[in-house]
């Protein structure tokens, strides 16, 4: 009889668990630059890929933090207190994807340079910290700059900083998502001119933001974002995420076998 009396509850036990611990979403956070960051009113239409990349997922599924910001290194972003404080909000499933290189480089702005090894080192930091938290860290490469040469072939300008992410990656067989090659690849697709379209380049007088136009070959539009974004989407099916059977956009097409 007692045990007929714990299956009629079991139902009730059931229901009240699901209200009183209900699924909560997986939170992807994102730590970066300005090439991935959340862009003011006042730099529109400047978009980082990291706005973008919600599109990717139902919200209720996976929630996407934009933690970047624009200027900051592997060293100034946890110099700042950014890395301790998301650091402090992960939760055990999470994911950190974590994408720098562009501020570390740049030896001429003392303010944000930062020398490869301490580069490398703070990468390891990541990773160690996020993975204590319980948390999934995933490691990208930097996306590329829009630069060609005379005879229109893609000029890389980050030196040794990509082949560093992808060695702490494969050292602490961390998943990595590389978006130097990615990026790589859509640029030299599109070519010197039909790259153009994918970042911030603007005839003076075309928006207010910036009356005397501008022509920046770092920084995002808002169809380069999505189109950076799209990329890493491709790398998280790649890479075998636990998020990616969440994806919204379904995966492309295989190529047809040749007979």
């Amino acid at each position: 009889m007692k045990a007929m009396r714990h299956l009629r509850l079991l139902p009730l036990l059931l229901l009240l668990a699901a209200f009183t611990l209900p699924e909560r979403p997986v939170t992807l956070y994102l730590a970066g630059d300005s090439t991935l960051a959340h862009k003011l009113v006042t730099r529109r239409p400047e978009t980082g890929w990291g706005e973008a990349l919600q599109q990717h997922f139902d919200v209720d599924q996976v929630r996407v933090e934009n933690h970047a910001r624009n200027g900051r290194s592997t060293r100034t972003f946890i110099e700042e207190g950014r890395w301790q404080a998301l650091v402090e909000a992960l939760k055990p499933g999470d994911y950190v994807f974590i994408q720098f290189g562009h501020n570390d480089e740049s030896v001429d702005k003392p303010d944000r340079y930062t020398p490869p090894a301490d580069f490398r080192r703070n990468l390891e930091r990541f990773v160690r910290e996020a993975r204590a938290k319980g948390a999934n860290p995933v490691l990208l490469t930097p996306v590329r700059r829009r630069r060609f040469d005379p005879a229109g072939a893609l000029v890389d300008t980050h030196g040794e900083y990509p082949a560093l992410v992808r060695a702490v990656a494969r050292e602490q067989r961390v998943p990595l998502i590389d978006m130097h090659e990615k990026s790589a690849r859509a640029l030299a697709a599109r070519g010197v001119e039909g790259s153009r379209a994918l970042f911030l380049q603007l005839k003076p007088g075309e928006n207010p933001n910036y009356p005397q136009g501008i022509e920046d070959n770092t920084h995002f539009s808002p169809q380069g974002a999505e189109a950076m974004a799209a990329l890493a989407a491709e790398g998280i099916r790649e890479a075998g995420l636990g998020i990616a059977g969440l994806l919204k956009t379904p995966a492309p097409a295989a190529a047809p076998r040749q007979q």
